[in-house]
C-alpha cells in the first residue's frame, strides 16, 4: 500500500511558481503561436484543429442518420447522401482520428513522459502541422467546389470515372500523409535519443511504447497510400490504365495499395488509443500495471503483424482460396497482442480500490466496446462468415466499435486524463462522467442496431432500404442523438473551465510518470533542471500519494 503524504498543493503554494508556456512572458500574442516550435503548444494547435474537424465530422454524421430516418428522400437526394457521407468518412479517418491522439496529446504528453525539453526536430514538427493544416484546407475546398461521392475509401473504377473534386481530395489525401510522415520520424527520433538518464527502454511508459510502434507505421506504410493516391490523380487525368480494366488497368490492384496502408492505419488509429488506456488504469487503480512487458511488446507485434492482414478486406474480390486462407489466419493471429492487453488492463482492475473519475470511466467504457469491436472483427475474420456479412452495416458497427467505441473513447478519456496538466484547470467531474455515461449509452444505441440489420442483409452505404428495417434504422438515429448531446456536454464541461483561474495541483490523479513531476502547465522548457529515472514508471509501492489527489 502506497504511502499518503503532506498536500503537494500546499507545499506548491510556498513554493516559487515559473512562468508556464501558456504565459511565458517571452512568447506572448498571436504571432509567437504561429511560429512556435514549442511541442506543447503544437500540441494545442493540433489538439484544436483535430476537434474542429470532429465537429464537422460529427455534424455529417448525425446529417446521415438524419436522412436514414425513414425510406427515400427526407431532404437529400441520392447524390448529396453520397457526398455527406463520403465527407463523413473522409473528414474522421484523415482529418481527426489518425492525427488526433499522437499529433496532439503525443505531441503535448510523449516529451514530458521521456523527460525531454521537446521532440528531437521541433522545426520539422511546426511543418508537420503547417502540412496538416494545407491539406485540411485542401479538403474543405474540395467540399465547396463539388463534392465527393467515392466514400472514404475512394475504390477505383468509380473513384476514376465520376465527376465532383476528387482529384482535389485524393491530393489532400496525398498531403496529410506527409504530415503523418514527419510526426513519426519526429518521435520515432525522439524515443531513441532525447530519453532521460536512467529510462532505458523498458522503464518508458506504455503511452510511450505505443505511440513509437504506431510511429514506426505511419513512416512505413503511409508512403504506399500517398503513391496509391498520385496513381489514381494520374488516372483521371492521363487515362494511363492502371486501375481501369477498360483502359488496361487492374481494379483489385487499386484494393491491395489502398489496404495496405489503409489496414496499418487501423493500427495508426487505435494503437495510440491504447496507448492511453495502458496510462489511466495504473493511475486509477493506484497500481503497478499486470504484465508491463507483454503489453510493452503487444504494441510491437500488433505494428509487425498489421501490415499482413489487408487482404481480408478482399475475400470477394476473387483472390485465391489460399491467400484468402492465409489472410484469415493472420487475421486471427493479429488479435492476440489485443487480447494481451486486454487481459493484462482487466487484471490490473481485479482487486483494486478503483477511483471512478471521469477518465477513468471512459477507460472502462474503452474496455467494454473494444472488446466488442474486436470480437466482431473475428466473424469478420472467419471467411464463411464474411461472406455473409460483407459490405453490410455489420461491418459499419464493427468499424464503429473499434475506431469510436475504441479511439474516439480513449481520446476523451486522454483529454480529460491530462487537461489538468496542459491548462492547470480542473473540469467539474460529475458533469465529466454525466457526458461520459450519455456518450456509452448513446453510442450503444446507435450501433447495436446496425448489428443487428446487417446480420439480416441490410447493405451498407444504401441511400433508401425496405421497410422491415425502419425501426432499426429510427432508433440508430435517436441513439445518435443521445450520443452528439453526450459529446456537447462534454465539451461545454471542459471549455467552461477555461474560464476558471488555474486551480490545478501538479499531479491531481497520483499518476507517476514524468509528466506529473512537473508544475500544471508545464514551464516553458518543461522541466527545472534534467529529471532522472530511479524506478519502474508504475512502481506504486515506492510511490508517496498526494494527499489531494482525486480519489
Amino acid at each position: 500500500m502506497a504511502d499518503v503524504i503532506a498536500s503537494p498543493a500546499a507545499q506548491a503554494a510556498k513554493a516559487p511558481r515559473h512562468a508556464d508556456y501558456l504565459t511565458d512572458p517571452d512568447f506572448k500574442g498571436l504571432w509567437s503561436w504561429l511560429t512556435t516550435v514549442d511541442h506543447k503548444r503544437i500540441g494545442v494547435m493540433y489538439l484544436w484543429s483535430t476537434l474542429l474537424a470532429f465537429l464537422a465530422g460529427g455534424i455529417m454524421a448525425l446529417i446521415v442518420r438524419l436522412e436514414l430516418m425513414h425510406p427515400g428522400e427526407d431532404f437529400m437526394n441520392a447524390e448529396r447522401y453520397n457526398q455527406a457521407f463520403t465527407l463523413h468518412g473522409a473528414i474522421m479517418v484523415f482529418l481527426f482520428i489518425i492525427p488526433s491522439i499522437p499529433a496532439a496529446l503525443g505531441n503535448f504528453i510523449l516529451p514530458l513522459m521521456l523527460g525531454a525539453k521537446d521532440v528531437a526536430f521541433p522545426r520539422l514538427n511546426l511543418a508537420s502541422y503547417y502540412v496538416y493544416v494545407v491539406g485540411a484546407i485542401m479538403a474543405v475546398v474540395s467540399i465547396v467546389v463539388g463534392g465527393v461521392d467515392t466514400g472514404w475509401t475512394f475504390y477505383t473504377p468509380y473513384s476514376t470515372t465520376t465527376g465532383g473534386a476528387v482529384t482535389m481530395m485524393t491530393m489532400s489525401v496525398f498531403v496529410l500523409g506527409f504530415s503523418s510522415i514527419f510526426t513519426g520520424i519526429n518521435f520515432v527520433a525522439t524515443v531513441h535519443k532525447l530519453r532521460a538518464p536512467g529510462m532505458g527502454w523498458f522503464q518508458m511508459p506504455l503511452f510511450v511504447w505505443a505511440i513509437y510502434s504506431t510511429a514506426i507505421i505511419q513512416v512505413l506504410a503511409t508512403p504506399v497510400l500517398g503513391i496509391t493516391m498520385v496513381l489514381l490523380v494520374m488516372e483521371r487525368a492521363f487515362n494511363i490504365g492502371i486501375f481501369d480494366a477498360q483502359i488496361g488497368g487492374d481494379p483489385v490492384l487499386f484494393q491491395h495499395f489502398f489496404w495496405f496502408y489503409s489496414h496499418p492505419a487501423v493500427y495508426i488509429m487505435i494503437l495510440p488509443g491504447m496507448a492511453i488506456i495502458s496510462e489511466i488504469i495504473p493511475t486509477f487503480c493506484r497500481r503497478t500495471i499486470f504484465g508491463y512487458r507483454l503489453i510493452a511488446l503487444s504494441s510491437v507485434a500488433i505494428a509487425l503483424i498489421g501490415f499482413l492482414v489487408w487482404g481480408h478486406h478482399m475475400f470477394t474480390s476473387g483472390q485465391s482460396a489460399l491467400a484468402a486462407g492465409i489472410f484469415s489466419f493472420l487475421t486471427f493471429a493479429v488479435a492476440i497482442p489485443s487480447a494481451i492487453k486486454v487481459f493484462n488492463w482487466a487484471s490490473t482492475m481485479y482487486g483494486a480500490s478503483i477511483s471512478l473519475a471521469t477518465p477513468m470511466l471512459y477507460a472502462i467504457s474503452f474496455l467494454l466496446l473494444f472488446t466488442i469491436g474486436g470480437l466482431t472483427g473475428i466473424f469478420l475474420g472467419a471467411l464463411s462468415v464474411d461472406i455473409h456479412l460483407h459490405d453490410t452495416y455489420f461491418v459499419v458497427a464493427h468499424f464503429h466499435y473499434v475506431m469510436m467505441g475504441g479511439t474516439v473513447i480513449a481520446f476523451l478519456g486522454g483529454v480529460h486524463y491530462w487537461w489538468p496538466k496542459m491548462f492547470g484547470r480542473m473540469y467539474n467531474d460529475t458533469v465529466g462522467r454525466i457526458a461520459c455515461g450519455l456518450v456509452f449509452i448513446g453510442f450503444n444505441c446507435t450501433f447495436i442496431p446496425q448489428f443487428i440489420m446487417g446480420s439480416q442483409g441490410m447493405p451498407r452505404r444504401y441511400y433508401t432500404y425496405l421497410d422491415q428495417f425502419q425501426p432499426m434504422h429510427q432508433f440508430s438515429t435517436f441513439g445518435s442523438w443521445i450520443l452528439g448531446a453526450g459529446l456537447m456536454i462534454a465539451a461545454v464541461n471542459l471549455l467552461s473551465s477555461l474560464r476558471n483561474p488555474k486551480n490545478a495541483v501538479d499531479n491531481p490523479w497520483a499518476g507517476t510518470t514524468l509528466e506529473w513531476q512537473t508544475q500544471s502547465p508545464p514551464i516553458t522548457h518543461n522541466f527545472i533542471g534534467q529529471p532522472s529515472v530511479d524506478h519502474d514508471p508504475y512502481d506504486y509501492r515506492a510511490f508517496k500519494i498526494p494527499a489531494d489527489a482525486v480519489e
